[in-house]
């Protein structure tokens, strides 16, 4: 019995598989949802019990200049997707409506599928966010909403990737970059230290502007239900980028809630909204 159901799964997959986009074929990760489902396991293992328990009796790692580094690269990064979501469709030609994913071998196209998977890509750099996190012994950072957020978003972007590379589906990972740029220039400013606190007052903001990221996405697709003759090809995944959007505007406002009305979790540089001198 079990042996029929694992041939009935493997057949199901390769039917599955046959609509996937060929113009992914040799994209690294991107042969099937194996590879990430190994990188994201072995990232859940690392935060719930490696990195805690390598950790235990070490005193925390400063990893100042390594953190300059990252925090500032992924800004890099972050501005160059940002323009390359905008030069591939958002700001040459999509309506912000009803964009529907452009399949063909267009220049314009492909430029789109190279940002999709660079946008997919980043997400597991953007992993290294909770291995500092532990390394550095800041274990209350890792939260369950952190965590889950670095866990769900790479893998849900591999089938967007995959089946659906443009259109009205990656409009949130464009508003994801530019939030990305605010993000981590403040905790890259945050890593150069002690003297660059005095410019950090605009911490309770960035909240802020994720609360305003979530509820844009939420709005921006939500047009669907709306709209009788949409022709996007694959209906199923706005209704899990409605259902992720929605999901993240909660759970940010409980953060919120917690962080600045019961004033639980304010960094520890932080006290009564003013900014202390103190490392990281």
């Amino acid at each position: 019995m079990a042996l029929n159901l694992t041939l009935k799964a493997a057949s199901l997959y390769d039917e599955w598989i046959k609509n996937a986009d060929p113009r992914l074929d040799g994209y690294p990760l991107m042969s099937s949802p194996f590879p990430q489902t190994l990188i994201i396991g072995a990232y859940m293992y690392f935060v719930t019990n490696l990195g805690p328990k390598f950790m235990e009796n070490r005193k925390p790692f400063a990893l100042r200049q390594t953190m300059v580094f990252y925090n500032f690269s992924v800004v890099a990064l972050s501005l160059y997707m940002t323009y390359e979501f905008f030069m591939s469709g958002w700001a040459t030609g999509y309506s912000y409506r009803c964009d529907v994913v452009d399949y063909s071998m267009s220049p314009m196209a492909l430029r789109m599928v190279r940002t999709c998977w660079l946008y997919y890509f980043s997400k597991f750099i953007e992993l290294l966010d909770t291995v500092f996190f532990i390394l550095r012994k800041k274990n209350e950072q890792v939260t369950f909403l952190h965590v889950f957020h670095h866990t769900i978003m790479p893998y849900t972007w591999w089938f967007g990737v995959k089946f659906a590379a443009g259109g009205l589906g990656t409009f949130h990972g464009l508003l994801n970059c530019i939030v990305h740029v605010i993000m981590y220039t403040y905790y890259g400013l945050c890593s150069l230290g002690p003297a660059y606190y005095k410019y950090l007052w605009w911490k309770k903001h960035l909240t802020t502007v994720q609360l305003i990221q979530f509820v844009i996405v939420t709005v921006h697709i939500g047009q669907i239900y709306f709209m009788d003759d949409c022709q996007y090809q694959y209906p199923i995944f706005m209704h899990i980028i409605w259902l992720y959007g929605f999901l993240f505007l909660l759970l940010f406002l409980h953060f919120w809630y917690l962080a600045y009305t019961k004033g639980q979790r304010l960094p520890k540089h932080m006290k009564n909204g003013i900014i202390k001198n103190k490392a990281e």
